[in-house]
């Protein structure tokens, strides 16, 4: 799980252009507007209200996240942001009054000049961004935290990459291999149920890093197939890195594949969905296996290797 900020898209594209407004904000306009409480507090020196004082005057009072505009208003003063709006049906979750169309302007002026860490600021990244930036940028951090990349399951745990490959060891008792080279035996008693389920991940220590190995078996249109890949558990340009070959065959057969390891940042559907990996079609499959063709016993061979 990307996390941080995605509902506010639709919010922030359609951003007025708040240059345009007069940014000189009167005593009338304040009076009913929650920057009102800073003012009072600092003798109406808005220009020494802290940045946390601020922060919690930006708080949605029913996501709890930060607003963007439209942020609106009720007729005493009280702030939702515009997804909240739709989910209190026009009413203020406050003092129960009616919210209307009542932007509070004074308060998405004074976020313009604001400037905040990432929220992944305990997770390693110190820069700071203009507030009307920050929620972009926290959409791409290479700090953000990872899916789990089970794919058996919906998973819904996230982590950086040691947390997640503990979780995949403990919780999902993923086999876990040291080495660069692997040779896996794949043997299903009934190859034709076909149910679009993930069948084996493993998980590969190699140059210190780790590789997922995805085998499964889908429809790909009206046609069952066995796919092998394999997704590399950091950020894509790390990915890049790295290159990978797999091998299946038999009675004299062999298919081969070589490509870059996806980062698990694509999820394992997207990766399946985009067919980069090794495809094996089913009657094919049953060839390589041998005997009466009643029975899977593939056979994948691979190995990792870097760039220089």
């Amino acid at each position: 799980m990307a996390p941080g900020g995605g509902i506010y898209k639709d919010v922030i594209e359609s951003r007025v252009a708040f240059s345009d407004y007069d940014m000189e904000t009167s005593s009338s306009d304040l009076r009913g507007s929650p920057l009102r409480k800073v003012a009072s507090g600092l003798g109406g020196n808005l220009g020494a209200a802290s940045t946390n004082d601020v922060h919690e005057l930006l708080e949605c009072p029913v996501c709890i996240n930060l607003m963007y505009p439209p942020i609106y208003q009720c007729p005493n003063g009280h702030t939702v942001c515009s997804i909240c709006k739709a989910r209190v049906h026009n009413t203020c979750p406050t003092c129960r009054n009616e919210l209307g169309n009542i932007r509070c302007l004074a308060l998405e002026k004074v976020a313009e000049s604001l400037e905040l860490p990432c929220r992944y600021q305990t997770l390693g990244c110190h820069d700071i961004f203009p507030y009307y930036s920050k929620l972009k940028h926290e959409k791409s951090c290479r700090y953000r935290p990872y899916n789990c990349p089970y794919a058996g399951a919906d998973c819904s745990v996230t982590g950086d990459i040691p947390f997640l490959v503990i979780h995949l060891k403990n919780d999902h008792k993923v086999d876990m291999h040291d080495g660069c080279s692997f040779n896996h035996r794949y043997v299903k008693s009934n190859p034709y149920e076909v149910e679009n389920a993930t069948w084996m991940l493993t998980v590969f220590n190699c140059f210190g890093r780790q590789f997922c190995l995805h085998f499964e078996a889908f429809h790909l249109g009206m046609a069952p197939v066995y796919m092998a890949f394999l997704r590399f558990m950091g950020d894509e340009d790390e990915a890049r890195q790295f290159n990978y070959s797999l091998e299946v065959g038999g009675n004299g057969r062999k298919l081969i594949w070589q490509g870059v390891p996806r980062s698990i940042r694509d999820s394992h559907r997207k990766v399946r969905d985009s067919q980069d990996g090794l495809i094996i079609q089913r009657n094919l499959a049953l060839f390589f296996s041998g005997g009466d063709r009643q029975e899977l016993k593939l056979k994948v061979a691979g190995r990792i290797w870097k760039e220089q």
